[in-house]
């Protein structure tokens, strides 16, 4: 068996969990990934503003806060808007619509710092070489591949067919660090795979492997991908949260 192949037979159940401590660590990691000024989110509830020459105006909502961030008029123009209305993704399109702005749509975000993990049947046969997460994006449609995005994170698990040589990948969750604090997850599954739990199965995978690693799960999906969220709600992740994003082209966003 390769290297990079495990077999996976006994997995020990967790409880669930989301403390107050784990959200302080989501809201440190996306101070961060936003470059906001330090303890903007952790200072309390409310909406923070952070004026930057950015090609993209992001909105985002996580429990009882919020960020708007880009350039500055586009700040002001928001000024009279509720979080409801700029969470969604229409109401950004229309206050960009003279700076040229695309849509990059709005994604439910959830989090967990600790799953409950059922022990698989039968003998589960993992790879975690890059070459079956290539194989497994060669047979699925370009919009899926996008969206799981395997190929750029770094620690992935692919649910193989059986443990022989040259087995067929079926299933593969990935997960890269974000900021040093979060695991974002990906999945994605064989057209001829699905509605059979695997996408379930290799999630969970990837999610303890993540967990171990002492970092916090995100499941990221846009609001309309009602399977990822079946997924995620089966697992036990949390719901945090929206993030909502158009890009602006460059000779835009740097209007004053």
């Amino acid at each position: 068996m390769p290297r990079s192949t495990r077999v996976l037979r006994g997995i020990t159940v967790k409880s669930m969990t989301f403390d107050a401590s784990s959200s302080a660590i989501v809201f440190l990691a996306w101070e961060r990934g936003l470059a906001l000024p330090e303890n903007a989110l952790l200072k309390g509830p409310g909406r923070t503003l952070h004026a930057v020459d950015s090609p993209t105006l992001t909105f985002l909502r996580l429990w009882d806060r919020s960020v708007l961030a880009g350039p500055a008029h586009l700040l002001e123009a928001a000024a009279a808007l509720g979080d409801d209305e700029l969470s969604d993704h229409g109401t950004l399109l229309r206050l960009t619509q003279n700076d040229g702005g695309r849509g990059l749509g709005t994604a439910a975000l959830y989090y967990a710092d600790d799953l409950e993990l059922h022990q698989p049947d039968d003998t589960v046969h993992v790879s975690t070489g890059r070459e079956a997460t290539a194989a497994l994006e060669a047979l699925c449609p370009p919009d899926d591949v996008n969206e799981a995005a395997l190929s750029g994170k770094s620690s992935s698990f692919t649910v193989m067919g059986s443990g022989e040589p040259g087995a067929a990948p079926l299933a593969c969750s990935a997960w890269g660090e974000y900021q040093g604090l979060i695991a974002q997850l990906g999945t994605l599954v064989a057209p001829a795979a699905r509605r059979r739990g695997l996408g379930r199965l290799a999630t969970s995978i990837a999610a303890h492997e993540a967990l171990a690693a002492g970092l916090i799960v995100q499941w990221r999906s846009d609001v309309n991908n009602a399977p990822a969220h079946a997924l995620a709600t089966s697992l036990g992740l949390s719901v945090a949260g929206l993030q909502t994003q158009v890009h602006l082209p460059v000779d835009q966003n740097r209007r004053k």
